[in-house]
C-alpha cells in the first residue's frame, strides 16, 4: 500500500513528510505555436493561439485550446518520430486528452494541431520521469503514519516495528512506476531480491510530476537479525545501508544511503533506531 500526497520541500531524516498542492506539469505557449520553458499550467501570457495549454494530469496528457480555435485534430508524436495518438476535436471542443500510462518512451513529444491535412501550429512538451527518495523511516520513529491502515490493526508491534516507509518525490514532467523496493546493507534483514516487489501488497506504485508518495516495505528490512544482517546491542551498532528503489518508465535505480545506530538493547523489538541521511 501507498501513500501519495502533493509536493514537498527537502527535510531532514525521519521527519514526517509535509503535503503541498499538487501542481501540473505544463508548457505555455506562444501564438507562433513555440513552446516556452514549462511552468504552472497556465494558459500562453498573451492568450492568443489555437494551443493554449499542454499538462500532464496524473498520468494523461491534457491539450486545451482557444475557443477562437479553428481546427479539428491534434497528433501526438513520440520521441521516435511515430505516432503515439490522434483525437478528433468536436466542434466548440477547448480539450483532447492522451492516456499516456507508463509505459511510454520518455523524450520529447510534439503536439501538431491539424485542419484537415494542413498542420495548424506544432509545438513540443517533454514527458521524462525524475524520482528521488526524500525520506526513509520506521513505525517507532514516526507513529503518527497510517500503520494500522496499512498493515492492519490486528498486526502486532513487532511486524510494524520491523517494516519501514520510504517516501519518493517525482521532480520530472512525465509518469513514473515504482516497481520495486530493496534494502541493502546494514539492516538486520537485508533482501537483495525481496519476493514480489518489496512494497505492502501492490507491484506498482504511480507517482505523476510533481507528486510525492509513501512506499511501505513488505520484506521485513528492520525486524529480526538475519544471518547477514545488523543487530542491535546496549552499546550501539553502527553501519550504513542503501533504500533502492526501481522505475518502470526511465528504468533506472535510485538510490540513497543512510547511516544508522541501533542502541539500548539486545533485541530489535526494543531497539533504539536512529538514521540519518549521508
Amino acid at each position: 500500500m501507498t501513500r501519495n500526497h502533493p509536493h514537498i520541500s527537502r527535510r531532514t531524516a525521519l521527519r514526517t513528510v509535509a503535503s503541498a498542492a499538487l501542481a501540473g506539469v505544463a508548457g505555455c505557449l506562444n501564438d507562433n505555436g513555440g513552446s516556452e520553458t514549462p511552468s504552472d499550467g497556465t494558459t500562453s501570457p498573451d492568450g492568443r493561439g489555437p494551443l493554449t495549454r499542454i499538462a500532464v494530469e496524473g498520468t494523461t496528457l491534457v491539450v486545451e485550446l482557444s475557443e477562437e480555435a479553428d481546427v479539428n485534430q491534434i497528433n501526438l508524436i513520440q520521441p521516435n518520430g511515430e505516432l503515439f495518438g490522434k483525437r478528433d476535436v468536436a466542434a466548440g471542443a477547448q480539450q483532447v486528452s492522451f492516456e499516456i500510462g507508463t509505459a511510454y518512451a520518455p523524450g520529447e513529444y510534439r503536439v501538431l494541431a491539424l485542419k484537415g491535412e494542413e498542420t495548424v501550429v506544432e509545438t513540443s512538451t517533454e514527458l521524462r520521469p525524475e524520482i528521488q527518495i526524500q525520506d526513509v523511516g520506521l513505525y517507532r520513529n514516526n507513529p503518527d503514519k497510517p500503520w494500522d491502515e496499512v498493515y492492519g490493526e490486528s498486526e502486532t508491534d513487532r511486524i510494524k516495528n520491523g517494516e519501514a516507509f520510504v517516501t519518493v518525490e517525482n521532480t520530472g514532467s512525465g509518469p513514473e512506476a515504482i516497481t520495486e523496493l530493496i534494502f541493502s546493507g546494514d539492516v538486520p534483514n537485508p533482501i537483495e531480491n525481496p519476493r514480489g516487489s518489496g512494497m505492502h501488497e501492490t507491484d506498482r506504485v504511480v507517482v505523476s510530476p510533481g507528486e510525492t508518495a509513501d512506499l511501505f516495505s513488505n520484506s521485513f528490512p528492520f525486524g529480526s537479525e538475519s544471518e547477514d544482517g545488523m543487530g542491535c546491542s546496549p552499546d550501539g551498532n553502527s553501519g550504513q545501508f542503501t533504500v533502492i528503489v526501481e522505475t518502470r518508465v526511465s528504468g533506472n535505480r535510485v538510490t540513497s544511503a543512510y547511516n544508522v545506530q541501533y542502541s539500548g538493547s539486545d533485541e530489535m523489538t526494543d531497539c533504539e533506531v536512529t538514521i540519518t541521511e549521508i
